[in-house]
Parts: C-alpha cells; sequence; structure tokens
C-alpha cells in the first residue's frame, strides 16, 4: 500500500515535470521561433516599389538570380544613392565595422577587447586623413560621396523591422553614413598592403639572434641576380628586444598578406579577334565576404564589377569600352625610424637640423561597460610614434628612442579616391591612364584592355625615393641619412603598352627588369603561380574565356614540383609507413587536389621542415615567421645546409636526419587526426576554404550559421591560391586568403563578362543569399548579368523600385 501511494505520486510527480517540460518547450521553441522570425524582418525588400527620400527620379534594381543588383537609373546621382541604398540593404553591419575599424570606434559597442586596436588606428589618424581627402575632392566626385551616403541614409530611414542580427547582439543601432566614412577604407587597404613595416620590425627583432646571412636566408630575393639598388643598413641588435615586441603585437588587419593574378591576351592570339582579360585578386576571407558584385546603367557610365560595401567606385570590372584588374605590387612604401628624444627638452626630438617638438594630440577612446581611455599620440617628421601605442615597448629599447612610421599611405594628399571616380568615367586608355596621376597608395598593378584591341599595363603609385637605405629594416632618424627624398615620378612608374610579345601578365612576382633605375622593393612573391601562368599563355591558342577559366582554376603546385625531388632523395625512409608515403608522393602529378591525400601529406611534411629547419635558430620569434616558405626551406637544404644542424643539440645533423624526422613528425600528426590509413586521407579535409564571420563567429552554436566553409582545392602557390597559416593551432591549412573574386572579361562581348564570388551579396546569415554562391566560385562556376533588357528580366531574382518621396 505504502509502496503504491509513493510510486504514484512519483508518477504523478514525473507527468507533472514532463509537462512543465513540455510547456516551457513550447514556449523556448515559439519564443526562439518569434526571435528567429523577428530577426528575419532585417533582410531588406527585394521587390515592388519602396519610397526613397533624397532621390531625385525613379530608380529600378534588377536583381540577378543569385541576388545580385544591376541599378538602371536616369542620372548618375541616383544611380549612386540606390547603390548605398542597395550596400546597406545588403551589407548594413559590415560597413559599419569597417567605417569603425577605420575611425578607432570598436571598442564603443566591443567593450574592453578592442582597445588596443582602437589605438592603433588613432595613433595611425587614418579617419582623420579621410576627412582631408574629402576636403581636397572636386565638386563632381564629393557629389558622387554625397549621392551614396544620401542612398545608405535613405535607406535607414526608410527600413522596418529588425536591425541585422549583430546589431542586436551588440546592442546598439548606426549612425547616419557620412561621406568620408566611404573613403577611411582605402586608407585601410593601402596599410594592408603595403604593410612591410611587420617584416621590418621583424628583422630587427631577429638581429640579436641571427647574423646577416641568414637573415637574408629568411627573406630570398627573386631578383634573377639583380644586385640591389643601394646598400642595406644593418640592423641594431641593440634594439631587437624592442622590435620582438613590435613584430608580434602588431594587429593581425595590418599584417601584409597580398597576392593575385591577372592577365591580358590581345586578340592576335584569342579566339574572338579582341583581348581577354582575367583577374582574380587575393586577400584575407571574411563572411560576407569583401566583395559585392553590381552593376550601373545611367546616362554616361555603365559600368559592371567588385564593389566594396560602403564605397562608391566600382574597384574592378568593365565599361562598355573597356576593362581592367588588379594585383599588388608589393612595393615598400613604409620605413620605420628610430627616433632620439632631446635629452634635457622634454617634448622634443633630435632632426639633422636640431631639436623639433613633437605634434602632440590627445584622443578619448570610449569603451562599452568602462571608462574611456585617454591616450598621447605624438608625430614626428617621418609620421606618427607607433611605439607609444604599447607602454611596454618603451621599457625593451635603449632609453630615449622610440619608433615612428613613414608610410606614403599617410599623406594628408592622397586622392586615390579621385583616381578611383575618374578611372570608372574614362572613355580610352589615354583617359584612365591619366586617372592614374591620382591613384597614390596603395601602388597596384593594373592591367587594361579595351574594345579598340589594345592591352596595357601602368603600375601606379607613391613610391619613396631613399638617400641611403633600401627599406628593408628600421634605420636611425636623426641623422637624416635615410630620409626619403622624392618619389619616383609618374612617367617613369613600370607600363607597358600593346607588348610585342601580346600578353601581360602579373602574379605579385617582380615586374621591373634588371635596369629599372629605382627601388620599388626587395621582397617579390614567389615566383610559382607567375611562372605557370606565363608557361599556360604560351601554350594555349587560341586564347579563349573558357581558357582564362581554366587557368583560373589550376592547381599544379610549383612549389612541390621545385621541392619534392630534393625531399624524396633525402628521405632515409626505413618504415612501411614512410616507404608508403614516399611511392605515394613520387606518383603524385603535383595537383592539388581536395579528393586526394597526397597535397595534405606534402603540406604537413613541409610544415614539420619549416620546424625542424629553423624553429632552434629563432626561439620565441619562430611563431612571426613560421610558414611554408618553400624556397627558403629548399636553400637550407641545398645551399644552406648549415641550418640543418640544431643549435640545441649536442651532437651533428645532417639534412637528411631533418627530412627523415619531419617526414615522421608528419605521418605521426596526419595518423593522429584522420586515421592510420594513408590513402583514405583527404586535402579538402584539413583544408577548408573558411570564411568567418568577426563577430558572430566567435559565439558556440552560432558560429556554425555564420561561418561559412567549404572543402577547397589549391593551395599556397597555385594559381587558384587557397593559402593557409600554418600559425593556427587548430586548423593550420584552412584556406583563409585567396580569391573572392573572379572576373573574365572578352572585349569582343563585355555585356557577357563573367564573375564569381566566394560569399552571397547577403551579409545577413538569415538570408538564403548569405553564402548561395560559395560551391559555384568554388567549382568554377561564373556568375553573368543579362546581355539585354529581355534576358535580365527573364532570369531575375527580383525587381525593386524606388520611388522618389515628393
Amino acid at each position: 500500500m505504502y509502496r503504491g501511494t509513493m510510486a504514484s505520486r512519483f508518477q504523478s510527480r514525473l507527468y507533472l515535470y514532463l509537462r512543465i517540460a513540455a510547456i516551457v518547450g513550447v514556449v523556448l521553441t515559439v519564443a526562439l521561433g518569434g526571435g528567429f522570425l523577428w530577426l528575419r524582418t532585417s533582410l531588406p525588400v527585394m521587390s515592388g516599389t519602396v519610397a526613397a527620400p533624397g532621390l531625385a527620379h525613379e530608380a529600378a534594381i534588377v536583381w540577378t538570380a543569385e541576388g545580385f543588383p544591376h541599378i538602371r537609373a536616369a542620372t548618375t546621382d541616383d544611380a549612386y544613392y540606390a547603390l548605398g541604398y542597395t550596400h546597406a540593404g545588403d551589407r548594413l553591419f559590415q560597413m559599419d565595422l569597417m567605417r569603425r575599424a577605420g575611425a578607432g570606434r570598436l571598442s564603443e559597442v566591443m567593450g574592453a577587447a578592442t582597445v588596443d586596436f582602437d589605438a592603433t588606428m588613432r595613433t595611425l589618424g587614418l579617419y582623420r586623413l579621410a576627412g582631408e581627402t574629402l576636403k581636397r575632392l572636386p565638386p563632381d566626385a564629393r557629389r558622387t560621396l554625397d549621392a551614396y551616403a544620401a542612398g545608405v541614409n535613405g535607406y535607414l530611414r526608410t527600413r522596418a523591422g529588425a536591425l541585422p542580427p549583430e546589431f542586436v547582439l551588440l546592442g546598439y543601432a548606426p549612425e547616419p553614413w557620412q561621406p568620408a566614412d566611404s573613403l577611411v577604407w582605402q586608407r585601410l587597404m593601402a596599410m594592408r598592403l603595403a604593410g612591410n613595416w611587420h617584416t621590418e620590425a621583424l628583422r630587427a627583432a631577429l638581429a640579436s639572434r641571427l647574423d646577416a646571412g641568414q637573415i637574408s636566408d629568411l627573406w630570398p630575393r627573386d631578383d634573377g641576380g639583380v644586385s640591389p639598388t643601394v646598400n642595406a643598413a644593418a640592423p641594431d641588435p641593440a634594439f631587437a628586444a624592442g622590435f620582438e615586441r613590435l613584430a608580434t603585437a602588431m594587429p593581425d588587419a595590418l599584417r601584409q598578406v597580398s597576392a593575385s593574378n591577372s592577365w591580358a591576351v590581345a586578340g592576335r592570339g584569342t579566339a574572338s579577334g579582341k583581348p581577354v582579360l582575367a583577374n582574380d585578386p587575393h586577400l584575407g576571407y571574411r563572411a560576407p565576404g569583401l566583395w559585392y558584385l553590381a552593376r550601373i546603367s545611367a546616362p554616361g557610365l555603365d559600368i559592371a564589377g567588385a564593389t566594396v560595401a560602403g564605397v562608391p567606385f566600382h574597384i574592378l570590372g568593365h565599361t562598355d569600352r573597356f576593362a581592367w584588374a588588379f594585383t599588388t605590387t608589393d612595393s615598400d612604401t613604409q620605413d620605420l625610424f628610430i627616433e632620439r628624444e632631446t635629452e634635457g627638452r622634454p617634448g622634443f626630438y633630435d632632426t639633422p637640423e636640431g631639436p623639433e617638438a613633437f605634434i602632440e594630440r590627445e584622443e578619448s577612446i570610449a569603451i562599452k561597460g568602462a571608462e574611456a581611455k585617454r591616450i598621447f599620440i605624438r608625430e614626428t617628421r617621418h609620421g606618427p610614434v607607433i611605439s607609444d601605442v604599447d607602454r611596454s615597448f618603451a621599457g625593451r629599447m635603449p632609453a630615449g628612442h622610440l619608433v615612428a612610421l613613414s608610410a606614403m599611405a599617410l599623406r594628408d594628399d592622397d586622392m586615390t579616391p579621385l583616381a578611383l571616380y575618374r578611372m570608372n568615367r574614362a572613355h580610352d586608355w589615354t583617359g584612365f591612364r591619366d586617372a592614374l596621376r591620382d591613384f597614390h597608395a596603395p601602388q597596384q598593378n593594373i592591367t587594361f584592355a579595351d574594345v579598340d584591341g589594345n592591352i596595357a599595363f601602368f603600375a601606379p603609385g607613391r613610391i619613396p625615393i631613399r638617400r641611403a637605405g633600401d627599406g628593408s629594416v628600421p634605420v636611425n632618424g636623426w641623422s637624416g641619412e635615410f630620409d626619403w627624398t622624392g618619389e619616383i615620378p609618374f612617367e617613369r612608374l613600370p607600363q607597358n603598352f600593346n607588348p610585342a610579345s601580346g600578353r601581360i601578365f602579373s602574379a605579385n612576382h617582380r615586374i621591373v627588369p634588371k635596369d629599372y633605375p629605382y627601388l620599388l622593393t626587395l621582397d617579390w612573391a614567389d615566383p610559382y603561380r607567375a611562372r605557370r601562368i606565363d608557361e599556360v599563355l604560351a601554350k594555349t591558342g587560341p586564347f579563349s574565356p573558357d581558357a582564362a577559366a581554366t587557368l583560373q582554376a589550376d592547381i599544379l603546385s610549383g612549389s612541390a614540383t621545385d621541392l619534392l625531388p630534393t625531399l624524396l632523395k633525402l628521405a632515409e625512409a626505413r618504415e612501411n609507413r614512410e616507404i608508403r608515403a614516399v611511392e605515394m608522393l613520387t606518383r603524385w602529378d603535383r595537383k592539388m587536389r581536395r579528393d586526394a591525400p597526397e597535397p595534405l601529406l606534402f603540406a604537413m611534411w613541409l610544415a614539420e621542415l619549416n620546424h625542424g629547419l629553423y624553429a632552434d635558430e629563432l626561439g620565441p620569434l619562430f611563431g612571426a615567421y613560421y610558414g611554408a616558405h618553400p624556397r627558403v626551406v629548399l636553400a637550407m637544404l641545398t645551399r644552406r645546409t648549415d641550418w640543418c644542424d640544431d643549435v640545441n643539440a649536442g651532437t651533428k645533423e645532417t639534412c637528411g636526419t631533418v627530412v627523415a624526422a619531419a617526414l615522421r613528425r608528419a605521418l605521426n600528426g596526419l595518423t593522429r587526426r584522420y586515421g592510420g590509413d594513408m590513402s583514405a586521407w583527404r586535402w579538402g579535409d584539413a583544408h577548408p576554404a573558411l570564411f568567418r564571420h568577426p563577430v558572430l563567429g566567435r559565439i558556440p552554436v552560432i558560429r556554425s550559421l555564420a561561418d561559412i566553409r567549404i572543402a577547397a582545392d589549391g593551395g599556397d602557390d597555385t594559381v587558384n591560391r587557397a593559402q593557409s597559416s600554418l600559425g593556427d593551432r587548430q586548423e593550420p591549412f584552412a584556406a583563409i586568403h585567396g580569391p573572392g573574386f573572379r572576373a573574365i572579361y572578352d572585349l569582343s562581348d563585355l555585356a557577357g563578362s563573367r564573375f564569381a564570388v566566394a560569399t552571397g551579396a547577403s551579409g545577413n546569415p538569415l538570408s538564403p543569399r548569405y553564402a548561395n554562391t560559395t560551391e559555384s566560385w568554388r567549382d568554377g562556376r561564373y556568375i553573368r548579368f543579362g546581355r539585354t533588357r529581355a534576358e535580365e528580366l527573364a532570369g531575375a531574382g527580383g525587381v525593386l523600385r524606388l520611388k522618389p518621396v515628393r
């Protein structure tokens, strides 16, 4: 009886708890479902008619099936209004994050974690410099910026429903858009694409551990035996500790990681009889991606290609007369100067003309959830004092010394936005080339082709001429010995018009001949991609857009081709699995296929070789330099074999020993992670193209919805580039840098131009257009705008009409 009563009570309570749990579950489901539905109201309207305050005439936006806009407007002002409206609807948080990063205002919404980054941005003064550019723009260019800002703000004023999820999560709303907000992106890119000050700092930091020859080994010069234009200054070991801090503390957003491909083939070598131009710029992967495909049709303006949310100008693309492409020159336009404070005179530093007062200002960084932080910023005649950002730096340097950054990207008279504006409106090569006079930073390799059959190349930008030194290491600023004395004249910058070969290509390799009278840089990119492009262009004919697409998808590894014969010779394989690995790599065709095991085996072996060859010499600075570095590894194994000896070991090691040990470590690591069956390993399992969301990607569970990943072909040095970061302990082979945008233009049929974008048009993870182009991008499929109005409407994903508010 008692037991039955207890059982009955237990059963009743169990039923009660289950009912409560069911009710709670229903409530949570409804709440979550309601929250999801509410957040879905943050997606923009893509069809119908909406009121657009500030618009002068009705404009139409026809969306492609993939969700990219073709804007048709009665005037260019209305067209740029519509572009601003469209950017804001799809990428509002990305735009706000960009302007906050450039202005050093992330901490206002993200808290103390971003204070150091904000302090760096305030010290560089990028937003203040964007304001200076705005003041200097002529009325026509300023009018475009105003129209674009009006479009962004028109969207903000008329939008309904929730803000995009990031704003909800961080608890703030975006401010109205200002024209200067559109200009700070160029400053950010200029600093990133010419950010060799990290390399200078790292070389200086290594001076206390390595001799000059060893430092040179780590940065081989692809100069074909060309001697440096000027002699290099040797880094001073007395400053090594300070520069070690600077090299390891630099924000990732300012570290130089750049690469791109472009080529043009003249009409006499193409199937159509007109030039074919291809381009795939390589930048860091983010979700959403940087590029936003758009077309604009308005009186006097017909342009399509890659835009950036927040910026009204097309960065890459074609008009009805020509097409153009960018790759980064990797020129050295930044120098670190060691300044010396004047003894006995606070607030002054030494110059060749005597003591000079620092330019000083105080700024306040607002911090979410905490008191604002006041920072004091100093500038010298060379530029901002970047060592002030990190106060621990001062304790590592000789007393009274500091470091200033001189950079062409920090000039207040930089007019690169004006160059982009005029490039978009040029009619021919003459007008396009004239527009490049204002293209100041960063220096870019620009390839051009037009409907008249011309192909051309120009590398515009401000490149310093140094009194002495070669820009490879920090130098003293008080003597004036290493000062910049001018810049390379525009007419003397690298250029080529209708070359006799009938082709132009650029892959960040050395672009100037042996007798070029000026120093661009000592640090050219590895030649693997350039070599492969040159080889394919020389063999393929007649060249066509399909051939260009095949080349953009090329995954032959030049580093494996060069390096594997030496590795296989030195491998000293003894165990069965080592013998098996050597046999697999011997038969391998050197192509980085995502469904094959050999690329993973080769990449892991190379990673372990880098560790085995120089981790002992570099010590705590190993992580700051660590990478694939195939040319460095090959030189150490064949010509600079002293690196094979472990300085921490008591016995002498041979290169064969190092290679064999690296292979064993590679096999052990891969076996632990992927099992013992080597034939079942897959490059794509370790090598996804990874697009992390900068905010939502940091939150467990949500990151699985916000981050975009897909198994990818290619590697660090293939034409279809997919670069990894070996320093990432969780995913050292994930592709985090590569061709987020691809374009192919046949100048006989510009309306049929092909585009590929790595992530979708929308930056909202709740949108079906968030990652809808990722698979087609990975697989080499392209997007086209319709050739005719009827064709465009037939395949449209929606038609939105913007109606003026009278």
